[in-house]
């Protein structure tokens, strides 16, 4: 047998994060509110600098995925407004059909999964809370889940009006 012959075949290339850098930030900020809303009872027992900065870790990620993963990886945006008579109206936003199909869908993947899972984790961490009696820091979850569900909430609702 010749070596060639011995050589597994060639394999297609796999799809690559076509952002990679907005994907890390995409999951950093996610992982770390929530590691540090785990980990820091470790090292802290002020209740206040636990809150601070897990709500400010979660207000980043509230904000990086509103402004920049969302419109990047799978592109979308949306925003809410007050008009004058004190109603709320959702405004959205999405990249024409064209260069939505120029989107990757690793990227898009992960997006949407870890948009859910972070959500999901935040109620687990909340459920926990309650069965634990730390109505404290049920405080601090209430507000990270408040955070993420307005993102879950925005990015599906743009998705089905677009």
């Amino acid at each position: 047998m010749q070596r060639s012959e011995l050589q597994a075949p060639v394999m297609a290339e796999e799809e690559k994060y076509m952002n990679p850098l907005t994907c890390l930030f995409h999951v950093l900020f996610k992982g770390a509110a929530i590691a540090f809303y785990i980990l820091s009872s470790l090292f802290f027992n002020y209740f206040a600098i636990h809150f601070v900065i897990t709500v400010l870790l979660e207000a980043l990620d509230f904000w990086v995925v509103k402004n920049v993963s969302g419109r990047i990886l799978v592109g979308l945006r949306w925003w809410n407004e007050v008009n004058e008579q004190g109603e709320s109206i959702w405004k959205y936003e999405s990249l024409d059909q064209q260069e939505l199909s120029r989107l990757n869908k690793k990227d898009s993947w992960l997006f949407w999964w870890t948009l859910y899972l972070n959500a999901a984790a935040w109620v687990v961490l909340g459920i926990i809370a309650i069965i634990k009696f730390n109505f404290d820091y049920l405080l601090v979850v209430g507000v990270c889940i408040a955070l993420s569900v307005a993102n879950l909430i925005g990015f599906t609702r743009c998705r089905k009006e677009i």
